[in-house]
């Protein structure tokens, strides 16, 4: 990247973030501001990346940022996808093409994640990384931004290192097994359309080589992912809530919206009721 072209980033970082306001990305308002926009430490927490290192972007004394960090900041900044291209170029970077996992996410979208207030909801991509989710999916999930952004990824979630402040989904009964076989039938599908993003890969050869369940399913190479409809939580205070679970594909970028809910009037109802209250307050 020339000094020129981080120069063009800095100043255009500066003018996305300062174009925005908390009620943008779903963030309390708070105290009057002196100057207009999200604050650094806003947009960090949003991207997973340290206060420190959007002062140094903005400030044009940055490390060159790589293609992950750059969408993350994309989503952060709500950019439009004409925008992220330009993000992408002045950075001198490559946007995700073919044989990659395209994890920048449509304002389209964001604003269709930011309008389910009342269920939680996530958006993943192929690797299933996690790109956004609303306050009720922190509820229920626990707060997803404490994740390290590179450990941030369903698959690492359920068979890495055990998260003692994020439950591990299971089916209706208890039962982690179903999920278990459709999370890696899901990896070793994504993995055979992206051969060649690097980010998916390294995280399923690090499973591997961590965790004995990933590796003895991987090698018996299932490929029945058909989705578990309802998944079972034990959320801290509320007890288990099992919610119905609905993956809306977001076909043209190979995206998964998931949304939770419950029949109106059931005791599960109740219990989600109960974590918007209380969950929310927690988060």
């Amino acid at each position: 990247m020339t000094r020129g072209d981080s120069t063009e980033l800095a100043a255009a970082l500066r003018q996305w973030r300062e174009r925005l306001t908390p009620a943008d990305v779903g963030l309390p308002a708070g105290p009057r501001r002196r100057t207009p926009g999200l604050r650094r430490e806003e947009v960090a927490r949003l991207a997973g990346v340290s206060v420190d290192y959007v002062v140094r972007l903005e400030q044009d004394r940055g490390p060159h940022p790589s293609s992950s960090v750059l969408g993350a900041l994309a989503r952060a900044l709500r950019l439009t996808p004409a925008e992220t291209g330009h993000l992408f170029d002045l950075a001198g970077v490559a946007l995700p093409g073919r044989g990659r996992v395209n994890d920048v996410v449509r304002p389209s979208v964001l604003r269709l994640l930011d309008r389910m207030s009342d269920l939680p909801a996530m958006l993943v991509d192929a690797r299933r990384s996690l790109l956004a989710w609303n306050p009720l999916a922190d509820a229920l999930m626990g707060d997803l931004s404490t994740i390290p952004r590179d450990r941030r990824n369903l698959l690492w979630m359920r068979f890495g290192p055990p998260m003692p402040d994020h439950p591990l989904v299971t089916d209706e009964h208890g039962d982690r097994e179903r999920l278990d076989r459709a999370a890696v039938a899901g990896a070793r599908a994504a993995l055979a359309r992206y051969p060649d993003d690097e980010v998916l890969r390294g995280t399923v050869d690090t499973l591997l080589r961590f965790s004995e369940l990933f590796a003895r399913l991987w090698a018996e190479r299932p490929v029945d992912d058909r989705r578990v409809d309802r998944k079972s939580y034990d959320v801290r205070g509320i007890g288990r809530i099992t919610l119905d679970c609905d993956q809306l594909a977001v076909p043209d970028d190979d995206q998964l919206l998931i949304v939770y809910s419950a029949a109106p009037g059931s005791p599960d109802a109740e219990k989600l009721d109960l974590l918007r209250v209380v969950g929310l307050q927690a988060v």
